[in-house]
């Protein structure tokens, strides 16, 4: 059965963002969301419970409690709301997961910013970022400066599922596109998620400078999810090009 179980409701919202960060090509969402917790020292706001989420326990470094892997954290200072997932979630899931958070996300009144990594080989140059949207929220990305998709393509898995749920139903959603390492932890593709993506797009002003100065501390803490998704059948989620003539 699904459902969002509002651990801290004493917390305020009016239409806030939602921030998704489900593992995928790069981890880059998974850092990016983790950062954003971090940083702000965000309230535990809610656990999610849907059919397509491993049955798995979450403890931490010194402290005995016991948590759901996907949960939802806030800060109504900032109207923000961040889903922090420590587990991938199958594609073969996706729908159900979408449908599970999606009816929840249209009754909060809020607007999600998902993340997905689009695989590039690691070179010199810094990593591209790339908008897309529905509704409203398209707008959003041209006052922001993020630059439309250089190529067609699609964005598979839970994010995918996500997006298509925003279609589907109507609902104003970006989703933020950046090139990503695609066998590693890419705290640089995290990094210019939320300079270039978040930052740009909101009032935030998100600090960087950890993902920067422990970019390897990162690499390293993620490296064994990054391993689980890479002997999975299918990356949680990934944005592809769909090139037409080959």
């Amino acid at each position: 059965m699904a459902r969002i179980n509002v651990l801290a409701d004493d917390l305020a919202f009016d239409e806030p963002l939602l921030v998704e960060g489900l593992p995928g090509v790069g981890l880059v969402g998974k850092i990016a969301a983790d950062h954003l917790v971090e940083e702000f020292e965000m309230t535990h706001y809610a656990n999610v419970h849907c059919d397509s989420i491993p049955k798995v326990a979450v403890y931490r470094d010194d402290d005995r409690g016991i948590h759901p892997p996907v949960r939802i954290y806030g800060d109504a200072d900032r109207d923000l709301l961040v889903l922090q997932s420590d587990v991938p979630i199958s594609p073969r899931a996706a729908t159900e997961f979408a449908d599970c958070l999606g009816d929840w996300f249209d009754e909060e009144q809020l607007m999600p910013i998902y993340i997905s990594g689009l695989p590039r080989d690691k070179d010199e140059e810094p990593p591209e970022l790339y908008g897309i949207g529905t509704g409203a929220a398209a707008a959003r990305l041209d006052d922001a400066g993020i630059d439309a998709p250089s190529e067609m393509g699609l964005v598979s898995g839970p994010t995918g599922a996500l997006l298509n749920h925003a279609v589907e139903n109507d609902m104003a959603a970006v989703g933020l596109v950046v090139e990503s390492d695609p066998q590693f932890p890419d705290p640089e593709a995290a990094r210019v998620v939320v300079t270039e993506g978040l930052n740009a797009l909101t009032d935030l002003d998100v600090p960087t400078d950890d993902l920067v100065n422990h970019a390897e501390e990162i690499r390293e803490a993620k490296q064994r999810l990054a391993q689980r998704l890479r002997n999975a059948e299918d990356e949680s989620s990934q944005a592809q090009p769909l090139r037409m003539y080959q």
